[in-house]
């Protein structure tokens, strides 16, 4: 099952396996607070409230910007408009907003105390708080450095920012870009970012350069992409973790960035720096050694602190990878295993699904699906021969049907969890 329309329909049906179910008897009584307001936080604050509970979400912003297709509004191609979502759909849908932040948990009492000082209480608690940058990973890039060096890797004004710096930057200039070791967030997401800037740099700025230092040798749909670059990107270097990739330290004022073996001055640097769980899983005590959160990949339940979910980016999902499709199908299984447990019942196994695309240039989409159950070591499998890659040497039309593919998955994830 190698190519993208046998693999779809295999996961589509799959899919339709996994629909989150209504009870019976609607538990209105139940008190859910859902933390965060993301693709994984949404998305079970709304199949929760469908379901008859009582749900509060927590979240400070008005809207949700999203990251997938971010990579696009920095090449240019795209508004950063259409990657802002209001929040009103999941308020029609019976959830209860909370504009505020989450300062702490009691999960003996059950209660979050809130950032304007008030608490909640609840009988069931998710946390969905994404990612946090780690600002002590690499000597010289902090808080401050983000404006000189943009991460771009939280969608909003840092988006924006590295778009603006990539038009402002004359022709010739350097580009560096840094990639983390796993795990972080999207992690094909750095090379389709540096595919589109490759491509902006192809057509606006036509002798700068593009130079990817990378902390590892290995990524997701890396042939895919390789062949891509060979074909488009005479322009794209990319140095991996054996040739010397490893940032070791940066200098924002100079835009300079460092690695065991040489010092590049940039006139745009983007820097990815390593990632943990949002910080409310720390407060919350659910995150272990790592920065993640482990859970039982069955419910979704932290490991560390009963009563407590951790769903999206912060948990630790073994072989299932970081992503807005991972966060809604965790959130729906979670959701479906907390309604089993409100009920006395025990949350039932069952697989979840992964697909992620990757845009190497306008019209040019590849692709990555998985298929994961619970394993050996309480951690999420691969099961094995589901899933698969696009083909690596398909015609021009598949990948102009994968890039449709993605842009219409975007459209309909989006509705789903916030229209």
């Amino acid at each position: 099952m190698t190519g993208p329309t046998s693999r779809r329909a295999f996961i589509a049906g799959l899919a339709a396996t996994a629909a989150f179910p209504r009870p019976a008897i609607a538990q209105a009584l139940a008190r859910v607070v859902v933390v965060g307001g993301g693709f994984a936080g949404a998305t079970a604050a709304r199949a929760l409230s469908q379901a008859g509970i009582d749900v509060t979400l927590l979240e400070p912003s008005r809207s949700y910007v999203a990251c997938p297709f971010s990579n696009e509004v920095i090449a240019g191609l795209r508004p950063l408009e259409a990657q802002v979502f209001p929040f009103d759909g999941l308020d029609a849908a019976g959830v209860r907003m909370v504009q505020e932040a989450a300062l702490a948990i009691d999960p003996d009492a059950r209660r979050v105390r809130l950032a304007g000082g008030g608490t909640l209480s609840y009988d069931r608690l998710v946390l969905a708080p994404g990612i946090d940058l780690r600002f002590d990973a690499i000597p010289g890039y902090d808080e401050a450095a983000v404006e000189r060096m943009p991460h771009a890797w939280k969608a909003g004004p840092q988006t924006a920012l590295l778009r603006d710096q990539l038009a402002a930057m004359e022709d010739g200039g350097l580009v560096v870009m840094s990639v983390p070791a796993n795990p972080y967030r999207c992690p094909p997401g750095p090379y389709e970012r540096a595919s589109l800037i490759a491509h902006y740099l192809k057509v606006h700025k036509p002798r700068a350069k593009l130079l990817v230092l990378d902390a590892k040798d290995a990524f997701s749909k890396q042939r895919l992409f390789q062949q891509g670059w060979a074909a488009l990107y005479p322009n794209l270097e990319y140095v991996p973790l054996s040739g010397g990739g490893e940032v070791t330290g940066v200098d924002p004022a100079d835009r300079a960035v460092m690695t065991g073996f040489e010092l590049y001055r940039a006139a745009v640097a983007n820097v990815i720096p390593p990632q943990r769980a949002g910080l409310i899983a720390a407060i919350a005590g659910v995150a272990d050694r790592t920065g993640w959160c482990p859970v039982d990949p069955v419910s979704f339940e932290s490991r560390r602190v009963p009563g407590v979910h951790v769903i999206g980016d912060a948990a630790i999902g073994g072989a299932m990878p970081k992503s807005a499709f991972t966060a809604n199908a965790q959130a729906k299984h979670c959701a479906a295993a907390m309604l089993a447990l409100l009920t006395g019942r025990e949350p039932v196994a069952t697989k979840l699904i992964n697909t992620c695309y990757s845009l190497v240039a306008p019209g040019y989409g590849i692709s990555v699906a998985g298929v994961y159950q619970p394993g050996p070591g309480g951690l999420l499998v691969d099961v094995e021969g589901a899933g698969g890659t696009s083909p690596l040497d398909a015609p021009p039309e598949t990948r102009d049907l994968e890039a449709r593919y993605a842009e219409a998955w975007f459209g309909t994830i989006t509705r789903e969890v916030f229209g």
